[in-house]
């Protein structure tokens, strides 16, 4: 797709260029003239190429970049690895918790009262240590959530929840049998995938998914657009075949004429 753009780019530089060159009066014009024209008709190529390529370059018909598309907030930056020690730090956290969980046969309650008694346990111990060492004890800081920010969660956890159902009130409708379809297959195909493996594990390759895949395509976006337009092309190639050999051979009933 890359290569398509800059071979469009050539071709309209040689087009200005000729044109350029018919018109009457060139020969007689100075050369600061020529070079301030060769200039603008250059700047005029590049801008009308990144144009081009800010058109072409966007896998089913995205006109947002990848960084709006997840919010723009901090979870994109976690996500798209702006920050790389807090994604990493995010990343490592989830597969600690997965291991904990998956692998060593922790259980929620379990993890909660460890953790709880190895903070109490340091935080007294550094309490003691201090007053011992500098004859007063130490400042240990309150931990409090505040109001607001409970507010801020239940607010969003309420807006996806309110979301989700009215997704699913359009699917259920009977308005768009496609999306149906889509839907269903979907869920049954997750229900599958739920059966041969847990939850946990299940959320946890989610989890990878969303941080390594999104920062691929960032990286990789002009590949990845030239593969997808490829690969599309070549799934309507086939279900062109599949139409005249299958689809267009099956009987149908006759048509009803309409009555306006």
């Amino acid at each position: 797709m890359a290569e398509h753009t800059e071979d469009a780019a050539s071709l309209l530089d040689s087009v200005l260029e000729t044109i350029h060159d018919k018109l009457p009066g060139h020969h007689s014009s100075s050369d600061s003239d020529s070079d301030d024209e060769k200039s603008k008709k250059k700047s005029e190529v590049s801008s009308a190429a990144a144009s081009v390529t800010a058109s072409v370059n966007r896998l089913f018909g995205r006109q947002k970049p990848v960084h709006s598309l997840f919010g723009g907030g901090k979870s994109a930056d976690v996500i798209l690895w702006r920050n790389k020690q807090v994604s990493a730090s995010v990343l490592v956290g989830a597969t600690a918790i997965w291991f904990l969980f998956e692998c060593m046969g922790y259980h929620l309650l379990t993890l909660i009262c460890h953790l709880l008694i190895l903070s109490i346990t340091v935080t007294f111990l550094w309490s003691k240590g201090s007053a011992f060492i500098n004859k007063q004890s130490a400042d240990i800081p309150k931990v409090a959530f505040s109001e607001e920010m409970f507010q801020n969660v239940a607010s969003a956890f309420r807006f996806e929840i309110n979301r989700l159902f009215a997704v699913l009130h359009d699917v259920a409708s009977g308005k768009d049998l496609k999306k149906f379809v889509v839907v269903v297959a979907g869920l049954w195909i997750l229900s599958l995938i739920g059966s041969c493996t847990s939850f946990l594990t299940l959320f946890y390759v989610a989890f990878l998914i969303a941080h390594t895949v999104p920062l691929l395509y960032e990286k990789y976006e002009d590949q990845i657009e030239s593969f997808a337009e490829k690969a599309w092309e070549e799934i309507k190639k086939q279900y062109r075949i599949f139409d005249i050999k299958v689809l267009s051979k099956i009987p149908r009933g006759p048509l009803k004429e309409k009555k306006f």
